[in-house]
Order: structure tokens, then sequence, then C-alpha cells
């Protein structure tokens, strides 16, 4: 035991969102039970990358006795948890074996095998839908998903595909799927981030923006050209502008 600096999550305020979760690089964090626990202390190595993902302030840093961090233990259990299968130990509890998925089951990422069809109860053999993947809530969306390496990506407010009756079939089909209110949504610095390591990490091919023609709308490209001048690699960006009657009213490479 040392005295160390380790997360700390205050339950009463955690409402188990999971965002939190991929957030850490280590892998340290699940929610179990409805609550964001700590996997592990030798799991956490108190830098805190997790703390601005939490949009209820539940997760804080405190200076107190604890096991040291293990890299070892880091790098064995981030292999266990590739497989999606954890054997480690709740920080103050029992052993939790076997557990499937490290998050909330809402943010799990989800790849759909290419060419897979949606069950014939929800699809028309008209308009079949395209998502490819899941989840789509740019929160929750991991920035090293497999759906999302090389592939060219929609960023898309959330009112687009209401507007647009031709969404699926013309705009998203092919594409992975982000998507996201500058207006409403917290946290953009954790979006800024994110968006700058899908470009560098997952090394997205073309990122395109579709945003509503509402002056509130305009914060999601100045988003994604912010991430572009911060990223290491440089990806074209398309903007497109979708007026309220469910026109495009601009649609151009910026």
């Amino acid at each position: 035991m040392a005295l160390r600096k380790i997360v700390q999550i205050d339950e009463e305020k955690c409402d188990g969102c999971g965002v939190c979760v991929p957030s850490c690089a280590e892998g340290a964090i699940r929610v179990i039970d409805g609550k964001a626990r700590l996997l592990g202390e030798n799991l956490c190595d108190g830098l805190g990358a997790c703390l601005g993902a939490c949009p209820q302030d539940a997760i804080t840093i405190e200076e107190r006795e604890a096991e040291e961090f293990d890299e070892a233990a880091v790098e064995a259990h981030l292999v266990r948890q590739e497989a999606d299968v954890a054997d480690v130990t709740v920080a103050g509890g029992a052993p939790e074996v076997g557990i499937q998925f490290a998050g909330c089951p809402g943010s799990r990422a989800v790849p759909f095998p290419e060419g897979s069809e949606a069950p014939a109860s929800n699809a028309s053999p008209e308009s079949p839908p395209q998502l490819r993947q899941w989840p789509v809530q740019l929160h929750l969306v991991p920035p090293n998903a497999p759906y999302l390496q090389d592939a060219d990506v929609l960023l898309a407010a959330d009112c687009t595909a209401y507007a647009l009756g031709n969404f699926h079939d013309k705009y998203l089909k092919g594409r992975s799927l982000a998507i996201a209110c500058p207006k409403l949504d917290s946290g953009m610095d954790t979006y800024l981030a994110k968006l700058v390591s899908m470009i560098d990490d997952a090394r997205i091919n073309t990122l395109s923006v579709m945003m509503m023609e509402v002056p509130c709308c305009s914060g999601l490209i100045r988003l994604a050209k912010e991430a572009t001048n911060r990223a290491s690699r440089k990806v074209p960006i398309r903007q497109l502008v979708v007026g309220i009657r469910g026109d495009i009213l601009a649609d151009e490479w910026v």
C-alpha cells in the first residue's frame, strides 16, 4: 500500500450512464448494478482522464492509502477485456468473474456485419436501414471502435435524420455514424478529444458534418474544424446544411 492519488466515485451522484468507461485507457471502470465502480486500485493510475467525461461530476481524485498502480496488471486486464471477458476484483468487494462488457449495455460498441439486413418486421424492401453500428451518440461512441477504423464518418446533428426523408439511403449508407447536438449537449471538450482521436488513432478517411440551418447547429462544423486543426493527420471535411423543411441548402467540402 502507498499514499497516492486515486479515483473516487460518488455512488449517490452516479447515474450509471457509462460515459466514463471508454474514457479510462486502463479499463479500470465498469458499470455494475447501475453504478460506475473502480475494478481494482492497481488498475487506476490516478491521472483522472475519466473526470471530464462524467456528466454528473460523480468522479473525483483523492489522495489516500491504496494499492500501487500495476502496468502489468493493466495489460493483462485489457487483453481479457478485449475479448469481452473480465476476471478482476471490484475495489473493496468480491471478485467479479466472467462479466460481459465493461460498461453500460446501451453504450457497448457493436459493429453490424457487412451486408446484414434488419429484421423483416422493421425493414421495407424499398428502403432498408443503413445503420452500421451501435452506439451512435457521440458521448457513447468509443473513438477506437472497430467500425471507425479507416471509415468514412458522418457526424450528424440530432434533428437531421428527422428532417431528411432519404437520410439512410443517401447520406448514411456506407458510413459510420455519430450524432450530437451542439446546443443542448454538455461536454464539448470531450467531443473535441474524441474527434481528434478518431482522426489520429482510428485514422478515419473522411468526416461529413450534417447540421440544420438554424444558427445553433453551426457549432458542429466549428467542432469538426477545430478537431482537424488539433489532429496530427488531416482529413477532408464535407459540410451539409439541411433546411427545416428537409431540403439540402449546402453541400460542399470545406
